[in-house]
């Protein structure tokens, strides 16, 4: 292992040899960040870890601070344990172990739909407040009674705020326990990884909070320019359309919402403890078996929904179970890989084909959000030295 600095600001950590060109590659976008957000950027390879670097101010490995949609990665992870266990079928209706899901038109949704983001219920009519979207009970209450905003099973779109309280009262229907206790008791304390549902009130002093964006000119004419009426479906789903407009950056910094750990945005984590989360899901790590078999992690790892997003607009979106299918945004990685992406930037994953697990965080929210332009040449620079090995 050894250990660098960059010419402006200290990259510090380590690399397993063979893995320089990712610590120079992450070391060259540390340099040339004008604001210095903060990062972190860990990898396993075969079990092992291999990357373990983060720089900028206050920053250290041990960090933690907001992954937002990397979550769900977290989440989904208990929906397909479960499944293994035979506790949950993906065939089966939501309305067969959650009756009330059924108003609306919504009865005939298996859970399989649901993962894959094709229930249409990506909001409600008026709206959510803060608070109401840190209680996932009260958001399913609300949800169950939603009409659909396009008919269930027909299309696809990102359900960013709600997906996890959705599956979320399925697995609490059928368990009697939320996936955030179900988390903790077989995957964050077997494992010992830094990534909470809920971040207990001692690791506060360890959370870093999430930093605006600081767009350029250019940037901000762009954001002007997409900008979505808060009624629109992307409004809904992000949202805009309560009382006043969800601001993603307060959420997260909200101790309130933090101790929550709502499954689709909350978690709070370090790239060591997403990577390490990935590693368990195909292979072995610390002695102990890969969390899901090749049968079930082939099924969540299976393309379900592609194409154009109705929410989002994107024309090229894939999701599998719960999981976004990573293999085609990312040429690097292998067909069946699979993770999450989360709103200020970060991305982590599993690409078995390779052996390798990656996580990237940041403080800093970057443009235009979601995963961070700055993946693709990490996510490169990891998979081609593990392959040369």
């Amino acid at each position: 292992m050894s250990q660098t600095t960059s010419s402006t600001t200290t990259v510090q950590g380590t690399v397993a040899a063979g893995f320089e060109g990712v610590r120079e590659e992450f070391a060259a976008f540390v340099a040339g960040e004008a604001h210095d957000p903060g990062a972190q950027l860990a990898a396993y390879h075969h079990g092992q870890l291999v990357v373990d670097l983060w720089g900028g101010d206050s920053v250290t490995g041990d960090s933690l601070t907001g992954v937002y949609s990397a979550t769900k990665g977290a989440a989904h992870l208990i929906v397909a344990l479960l499944v293994q266990d035979g506790t949950l079928d993906l065939d089966r209706e939501v309305a067969a172990y959650w009756p009330e899901f059924a108003a609306e038109g919504k009865g005939a949704l298996t859970l399989r739909e649901l993962l894959a983001h094709r229930a249409g219920v990506v909001g409600a009519d008026d709206g959510f407040s803060p608070e109401e979207y840190a209680d996932e009970q009260v958001l399913a209450a609300r949800l169950a009674g939603q009409r659909p905003f396009w008919q269930p099973g027909t299309g696809f779109g990102y359900h960013a705020l709600v997906i996890g309280a959705l599956t979320g009262e399925v697995v609490r229907r059928v368990t009697g326990r939320t996936i955030q206790e179900i988390f903790e008791e077989r995957v964050r304390a077997p494992y010992g990884l830094d990534l909470y549902l809920g971040l207990p009130e001692q690791l506060e002093p360890r959370y870093l909070p999430i930093l605006p964006m600081l767009p350029t000119p250019g940037q901000r004419a762009e954001i002007a320019a997409k900008a979505s009426s808060p009624q629109s479906l992307l409004g809904i789903a992000f949202g805009l359309n309560g009382k006043a407009p969800l601001d993603s950056v307060d959420f997260i910094n909200t101790r309130a919402v933090r101790a929550k750990g709502q499954t689709s945005a909350a978690g709070v984590g370090n790239a060591r403890g997403l990577a390490g989360l990935y590693a368990a899901v195909f292979g072995e790590i610390g002695g102990r078996a890969a969390l899901l078999d090749p049968g079930t992690y082939s099924q969540f790892s299976r393309i379900h929904s592609t194409g154009r997003d109705l929410v989002t607009g994107e024309l090229d979106q894939t999701f599998g179970l719960g999981f976004q299918a990573l293999g085609q945004k990312y040429r690097a990685l292998g067909a069946d890989a699979i993770g999450h992406s989360g709103a200020a930037g970060a991305l982590a994953l599993a690409d078995p084909r390779n052996g390798i697990s990656y996580a990237y965080t940041r403080r800093r929210f970057a443009f235009p959000g979601g995963a961070a332009p700055e993946n693709e040449r990490l996510i490169g620079a990891v998979v081609k030295a593990a392959t040369a090995l």
